[in-house]
């Protein structure tokens, strides 16, 4: 099956995707300002550059797109139906190196939190920050 859009369009849509600061990050780390949580963003000097750290409870937080690293089971991870051998050998890709980093971070006696583009939904999002605040609270 042929791409819907021509290469010029699909460069310029793919360029447009945002690797740091997107929303669902953005949203979160004002949660956290906002509850008196102060933190450190794309920390560097961890294994997998955490989207949040919060070296005080020495907790990273991974705010992973659905699509990108391939949230099984949900609805805003759909394999696409061109190229569809290279896309998952992208994303099954991202997913090992996901669990490659958390198991590094784990290692170093850091808690480790994924939170998915898709519980931060304005259905779900009250309940997942709030999950936050309790897994924070016990740590």
């Amino acid at each position: 099956m042929a791409d819907v859009h021509d290469i010029k369009t699909r460069s310029f849509n793919m360029s447009m995707i945002k690797g740091k600061n997107t929303k669902p990050e953005i949203m979160v780390r004002k949660f956290l300002f906002q509850n008196g949580f102060r933190y450190r963003i794309n920390y560097p000097k961890l294994p997998g550059k955490p989207d949040i750290v919060l070296p005080k409870y020495k907790t990273a937080i991974f705010i992973n797109g659905c699509f990108w690293h391939g949230h099984k089971g949900c609805k805003y991870f759909v394999i696409p139906k061109t190229k569809t051998d290279w896309w998952l050998e992208k994303i099954n890709g991202t997913i090992e190196r996901d669990k490659e980093k958390i198991t590094e971070l784990e290692t170093l006696g850091w808690e480790v939190l994924t939170i998915w583009e898709c519980e931060l939904k304005s259905g779900k999002r009250a309940r997942t920050l709030e999950n936050l605040l309790v897994f924070l609270s016990k740590i």
